[in-house]
């Protein structure tokens, strides 16, 4: 019998870990599966940041903290947020949580009540549209394409805003597209959202540091959007730090209140032997991971270069991240042998079995026409992956 509640009935396993999963599988089978699934960095923590965690335990950090992150943590971050964003929030202003992902399922619930409404652009981090779902809200999504760097137009926004919206939700670098919004690009949407001021934006710039623009620049450095804007980020991405579990916000300080009321009632304060890292991670001058951007920059060129030789794959070049989503609608209606393509699930499962590449489906980000592809993977891994797609798709006719 399945006890299950509506809620979790509704929810959609996230289709990145299924497919990690799958790949897991087939590896333990034995078969020579490379995995571009995961959006995880394949370098290790800086030993900095490693050397402050043992401190951490040698300095007995084992005990309860505050719900919303130690006071000395909190105080990092506003520095950080004033030196790498232009934004001055208070160390009441922040909350630390268990990873970028419950910082956002805790802002969602703090402001949307059910029926409310959710603007997401398309393509959007798969977990957006479940949390929404869980807090009972309805996503409202903007379609974009390849063409216009998967950004929307601020006319696309305006259309999109109805009385019902609560919270607009952005990533920049965007996963799973890899676009960045650049200062006036985000100011063209700032000047639609500033006549809405019951409208909350969730930025999220969990990726911020991996990015190949000149400047990167965050909405909440508006001073007329100051008060409506939740910057999201967290140690994930940029300092590979993904199994530490640590993520963060700045916001409106009512909001802030808002998100340790409900943390408190779920997980209380996130480990104090990942907040000791965090501290020594955030502190410190970005320029201590320019040597993983630059990996990162060579990886995605490359997988440009390859990917832009195979007849049917139309790609973009993305500012950030580590992924490139290539528009593979041209392989549709094809096959080959006892596999037909209809769609891009198809596809993934077709390179899957045939190549044995693990990817996501651009199904699972709002993108149907599109699969997700992270050179988050050595040049070697990605040198034979490519290969690999190449001459499974060659085979589809």
């Amino acid at each position: 019998m399945d006890y299950t509640s509506e809620r979790v009935k509704k929810l959609s396993e996230s289709a990145t870990i299924a497919m990690a999963r799958k790949a897991r599988e087939l590896k333990t089978q034995g078969k020579d599966i490379i995995s571009l699934s995961l959006g995880e960095p394949d370098f290790n923590t800086p030993d900095f940041i490693k050397d402050a965690a043992k401190e951490g335990i040698d300095q007995n950090y084992s005990k309860y903290m505050p719900v919303n992150g130690y006071l000395d943590l909190r105080e990092a971050i506003s520095k950080k947020f004033s030196r790498d964003n232009d934004i001055n929030y208070t160390a009441d202003q922040i909350v630390v949580s268990t990873g970028a992902k419950q910082s956002i399922a805790n802002v969602v619930l703090s402001c949307v009540n059910p029926g409310d409404e959710v603007i997401v652009p398309a393509p959007f981090w798969v977990s957006y549209e479940e949390i929404i779902k869980m807090a009972e809200g309805t996503p409202v999504f903007i379609e974009t394409s390849i063409e216009n760097d998967f950004k929307i137009t601020p006319s696309q926004l305006k259309n999109a805003i109805t009385d019902k919206t609560k919270i607009m939700i952005y990533s920049s670098p965007c996963n799973p597209s890899g676009s960045v919004y650049s200062k006036d690009e985000l100011r063209s949407l700032a000047d639609v959202l500033v006549n809405y001021p019951l409208i909350t934006i969730v930025s999220d710039e969990i990726y911020e540091h991996i990015n190949f623009t000149s400047k990167y620049f965050s909405m909440g450095a508006f001073s007329d959007m100051y008060n409506q804007v939740v910057t999201v980020n967290g140690v994930s991405k940029s300092f590979a730090m993904t199994g530490w579990r640590l993520g963060y916000i700045g916001a409106p300080i009512w909001l802030a209140k808002a998100c340790t009321k409900i943390q408190g009632q779920f997980t209380s304060g996130t480990s104090g032997i990942s907040q000791r890292a965090a501290l020594a991670a955030i502190s410190a001058d970005p320029i201590v991971i320019n040597d993983m951007k630059t990996a990162f920059l060579k990886r995605r060129d490359f997988v440009l270069t390859e990917l832009s030789k195979i007849k049917g794959i139309k790609i973009n070049k993305p500012q950030g991240a580590f992924y490139v989503f290539p528009d593979i609608s041209s392989f549709f209606n094809k096959s080959y042998k006892d596999y037909t393509i209809k769609n891009a699930d198809d596809l993934t499962m077709y390179i899957l079995e045939s190549a044995k590449v693990a990817l996501v489906t651009g199904n699972a980000f709002g993108s149907p026409n599109c699969v997700r592809i992270s050179y988050a993977s050595s040049i070697e891994s990605l040198q034979i992956a490519v290969r690999r797609i190449a001459d499974s798709l060659s085979r589809l006719q």
